[in-house]
């Protein structure tokens, strides 16, 4: 009974809902190592970035955006915590595992960004190179790459895991797997390091730093500062092309296309379901990835009448829940289209057919200006027709008329005692004679029931 507030404001505000959720995640014993990780990354960003300005190389610039990156791939393992410890809601019926999707691509495009920046800023230094400082070059270079390769080795990443199996190699990895082949035939006992898909992440720090050490070789050796804004731009492309492919997998996945790799097992399985009994159609079927290893789809499944709905849509379900986890299947019958007896509504006191004649009458709209000698509408400037004739069915309505006379039991004449006087005054011939083919009048159109009234004189 207390004051009602139309406008109330939200209890939380966005500040509030992001500091509960990090508490939520913070709770989680398996966070307190990314946490701790992501607080070392922040100090070995802040001193990289500092040896970067004293020493003016832009390719320790190039190979600091790594580490960034890393900071980058430490935040979505955090929130892949936080989705397993939410729960599907009305809003979200299908979870969240879309957010780490997006997590993933959002750090792979902003590391091509970076790469970008890199590589403009290395075409600017072509034309004027600047003096290269080569003391805490060589130290940033083995502090990011310890940092680097300590963070992914250490840290189970399951996203980027994921992605980094799931999408194409890059250029950088194809190079990379001729000379391993190369290097196993000459030593068939390193084939167990290099021939298997080697790690992107590990192989982009391992050259990254390789390229440096060549840059302050080089500028000890011939001061050739050339060489720095050439690792950069070297850097530069191979985060490129090593973040480019996973860049495009998951927007794939943001986009909810199908994989690839599973259409044909998918073909298989609809098969499968359309000759199971009781089904006549499989249509409208979509399959879509909605998250890192987790694929939904829907379909309509089109059943016999007589087929039992629950058991149609249990070996359907056993059939494509073993590749599609999260699934949604429509059972609806098979539905005989029949044709519809009349499209006006009936009156209530017209049930029985059986008790009604339906005669087709002439319109009695002019029959005030009907000529009583041709029954045609009279025109004073032109002589009478000199044939008239009705034509069945042309211009004709159809009447309902009660049949509340009595059926005859003779040759269809009438009952009643009709005077043939009025019937040849009506124009309607000699009962028992079929239709009228002697007489017309004016009057001949309008439909009368003939007989006698109580004082024995004809009625109407």
């Amino acid at each position: 009974k207390g004051t009602i507030h139309l406008f109330r404001k939200s209890q939380r505000s966005l500040v509030g809902k992001l500091t509960h959720e990090f508490r939520l995640v913070a709770a989680d014993r398996r966070s307190w190592k990314i946490l701790l990780f992501g607080a070392i990354n922040l100090i070995c960003i802040g001193f990289l970035l500092m040896w970067c300005s004293s020493t003016n190389s832009i390719a320790l610039t190039a190979y600091t955006y790594l580490t960034i990156f890393d900071l980058f791939s430490l935040v979505t393992c955090l929130i892949s915590y936080w989705i397993m410890m939410k729960k599907p809601t009305p809003v979200y019926s299908f979870g969240f595992e879309r957010l780490e999707v997006l997590a993933v691509f959002a750090s792979t495009v902003l590391a091509q960004l970076g790469a970008l920046f890199i590589l403009k800023e290395s075409a600017e230094r072509f034309l004027e190179q600047p003096e290269i400082h080569t003391g805490r070059l060589l130290v940033g270079t083995f502090v990011a790459l310890f940092f680097n390769l300590f963070t992914m080795l250490s840290i189970k990443n399951k996203p980027f895991a994921y992605v980094s199996e799931a999408a194409s190699t890059s250029w950088l990895q194809e190079h990379v797997a001729d000379l391993s082949r190369s290097i196993c035939g000459i030593i068939p006992g390193l084939s167990s390091i290099f021939l298997p898909r080697m790690n992107p992440f590990v192989l982009i720090d391992i050259a990254g730093a390789l390229a440096l050490c060549i840059t302050y070789m080089l500028i000890e050796i011939n001061n050739y500062f050339a060489v720095d804004t050439a690792s950069a731009i070297a850097i530069a492309l191979m985060t490129f092309g090593t973040m480019y492919p996973m860049s495009v997998y998951s927007g794939k996945v943001l986009l909810q296309t199908t994989p690839p790799h599973v259409i044909g097992q998918l073909d298989k399985l609809i098969r499968e379901v359309s000759t199971l009994d009781g089904v006549l159609e499989v249509r409208n079927e979509h399959f879509w990835t909605l998250g890192f290893g987790t694929l939904a789809g829907s379909v309509h499944v089109r059943i016999r009448r007589d087929a039992n709905e629950q058991m149609v849509l249990a070996h359907v379900t056993n059939r494509l829940y073993t590749l599609v986890s999260t699934l949604t299947v429509q059972i609806f019958k098979d539905d005989w289209i029949r044709p519809t007896l009349s499209s006006v509504p009936i009156a209530n006191n017209i049930l029985n057919l059986s008790d009604h004649h339906i005669i087709p009458m002439p319109s009695l709209k002019a029959a005030d200006n009907l000529n009583p000698a041709t029954s045609t509408p009279a025109k004073p400037s032109s002589p009478p027709p000199e044939f008239s004739f009705n034509t069945p069915g042309k211009n004709v309505s159809p009447v309902i008329l009660l049949n509340t006379q009595t059926k005859p039991y003779g040759l269809g004449l009438n009952h009643g005692s009709t005077p043939y006087s009025s019937v040849l005054n009506q124009g309607l011939g000699i009962p028992g004679m079929g239709a009228a083919q002697g007489f017309r009048t004016g009057f001949a159109n309008v439909p009368s029931r003939y007989g006698t009234n109580a004082h024995g004189q004809p009625r109407p």
